[in-house]
């Protein structure tokens, strides 16, 4: 299979909009969206603090996922001097301006930073992070597949060369895939990440009205996407951050590291509760 869109969507004089930063735009639209069908449904928060906290949250999302990718390059550039030299990575250290310019941006990083921001907001104004993530970690996976057919489209985030019926060629030379893999079929990695993103979204929309609003929903959301994270990324180019992995594997292995310990300790202690509830309720 062949895909030979053009990265840009269309033009407006010299500025070209391309159809990543389509899609982008459209997920943050839906996580507001989803915020305000939330409330409308009865979730205890204002629409000022909806729209408050995405002026917060957007920002320090892109800020975060701006600077992980930075450090990625930097640290690769360190590490490995001949991709630096071959134009793989770029060593920020030398030309710092480059750093408020330019593309890359990370996945992890803008929900990492957009986390970071409503964290903040929410100690502020006093609401609840942990009913926050809640109700809001459905929506951030779907907006991470919506993300996902921009990079689809825009020939970004591909994976390793391939030869299964399924693998796709792209032919556009404005695409990132076909400047660096000419006449290669490659791992739709993208494609695959929507597939899962979207099987996530069902899992955590079914246990949206089983699970306490403790955070433990995000928490869940976290770990399975960062299982993901570590397992895709062997399926896609990319250069050794530390220990021969890539950055989003890294950060992964932390985050479960994190979230697998919390939400086991929150499974025993409420598999342990309802036998003490039932005999209260028995007494």
């Amino acid at each position: 299979m062949t895909i030979s869109v053009d990265p840009v969507a269309f033009t407006i004089g010299s500025v070209s909009v391309r159809w990543y930063g389509i899609f982008i735009a459209l997920a943050i639209v839906w996580i507001v969206v989803w915020m305000v069908w939330q409330k409308r449904r009865g979730a205890e928060f204002t629409s000022d603090a909806i729209f408050t906290g995405a002026l917060v949250g957007i920002p320090s999302g892109v800020i975060i996922s701006r600077l992980l990718h930075v450090l990625d390059n930097i640290v690769v550039a360190k590490l490995h001097p001949e991709l630096a030299a071959a134009g793989q990575v770029f060593d920020y250290t030398q030309d710092p301006i480059k750093i408020f310019g330019g593309e890359g941006l990370t996945a992890y990083g803008a929900v990492l930073g957009a986390a970071l921001g409503v964290w903040i907001f929410c100690r502020f104004t006093k609401l609840d992070m942990r009913y926050v993530s809640h109700i809001i970690a459905p929506a951030v996976i779907s907006a991470q597949a919506i993300g996902r057919i921009g990079c689809t489209l825009n020939g970004c985030c591909y994976g390793i060369a391939c030869n299964l019926p399924w693998c796709v060629e792209y032919t556009h030379p404005d695409a990132e895939a076909a400047r660096v893999n000419p006449g290669i079929a490659i791992h739709p990695t993208q494609i695959y990440e929507i597939i899962f993103n979207l099987i996530v979204f069902g899992i955590l929309w079914k246990l949206m009205s089983k699970v306490r609003p403790d955070g433990s929903l995000f928490l869940i959301y976290l770990a399975l996407y960062s299982a993901w994270r570590v397992g895709i990324d062997f399926l896609r180019p990319g250069n050794p951050f530390l220990f021969g992995l890539h950055q989003a594997q890294i950060i992964g292995i932390v985050v479960l590291a994190i979230t697998i310990p919390i939400l086991v300790r929150r499974f025993i202690r409420a598999r342990t509760a309802k036998p003490l509830q039932q005999e209260v309720e028995v007494s």
